[in-house]
């Protein structure tokens, strides 16, 4: 309610409190300047540049906050807005927390997890893979430096980047380059669950794998050429389908990957192993 935030003109600054009564105190919201920089960063109110319109006023707003700010973005913002006669933003998505040993990432507890320090580890790419695909969107995850290694390793050293290395090999060695057919890339839903589109894609690299496995084309090559050249290229055009899936996440990696399927070379390893 209106008496969790008080102004008083006598300090001039804004405050958590119960509003002393008497006329030296308004009411206001404490966090109220802050909430506006959802629109003032378009320019509003002058609109110069005609970003306010186009983004808020014509386009579709999407606001991504922590579920612990419910009130502030759902009720707070939103009659702030209604009583401007601003548009209401049009979706709002509450994402869960990121803990670390059980506990929530704090300086004094020793645990956090630097954004910086995972890009110095394992590179923009394969951050961007992790924190997609092993966060979850809406529930809380736990992450810890161990579970991102044996998450590195697992999905893109001895997944993605093993099995590149393994198919454009024996298509550099036996076969030829080979056309890479379109593919339809699907929109993200409302849900925003990066998790399951990129389990689903993870799910094609091991079913690839293991038919390479099963169908043995590196034997098959050496004692039928031609068929083994026709199982080499299935191959080569799944990974080149693959490429072309993981390109919303992993843009780099799929340009490397789809190179090198037209070069019919072996790329170097795309994801270095952990030391």
């Amino acid at each position: 309610g209106l008496e969790d935030f008080s102004i008083s003109r006598d300090v001039k600054q804004l405050s958590w409190g119960v509003p002393v009564p008497g006329d030296d105190t308004q009411v206001m919201y404490v966090w109220f300047d802050a909430l506006t920089n959802y629109i003032s960063t378009l320019g509003w109110p002058e609109d110069k540049d005609g970003n306010f319109k186009k983004f808020w006023e014509e386009g579709k707003t999407l606001q991504v906050a922590g579920k612990d700010q419910v009130r502030f973005q759902s009720i707070m913002w939103q009659a702030m807005l209604m009583s401007a006669d601003i548009k209401t933003t049009d979706k709002i998505f509450y994402h869960g927390f990121i803990t670390s040993d059980g506990q929530r990432m704090s300086k004094s507890t020793g645990n956090v997890i630097s954004p910086f320090e995972l890009v110095e580890k394992y590179g923009t790419e394969a951050t961007r893979l992790l924190l997609l695909k092993h966060i979850h969107p809406i529930e809380d995850t736990d992450v810890t430096w161990e579970r991102l290694d044996e998450w590195y390793t697992a999905d893109l050293v001895n997944g993605l980047g093993n099995i590149t290395s393994r198919i454009l090999k024996l298509s550099e060695d036996y076969s030829s380059s080979t056309h890479i057919e379109e593919v339809e890339i699907g929109k993200a839903d409302d849900g925003f669950r990066f998790d399951l589109a990129l389990n689903t894609i993870w799910m094609f690299i091991s079913e690839l794998d293991e038919d390479i496995t099963k169908k043995e084309p590196f034997k098959v090559v050496k004692e039928d050429k031609e068929k083994g050249k026709e199982l080499i290229t299935s191959h080569v055009k799944e990974l080149g389908r693959i490429a072309k899936l993981i390109r919303p996440y992993l843009p780099e990696t799929s340009e490397k990957i789809i190179t090198a399927i037209k070069e019919n070379k072996k790329p170097k390893n795309l994801f270095p192993r952990l030391d």
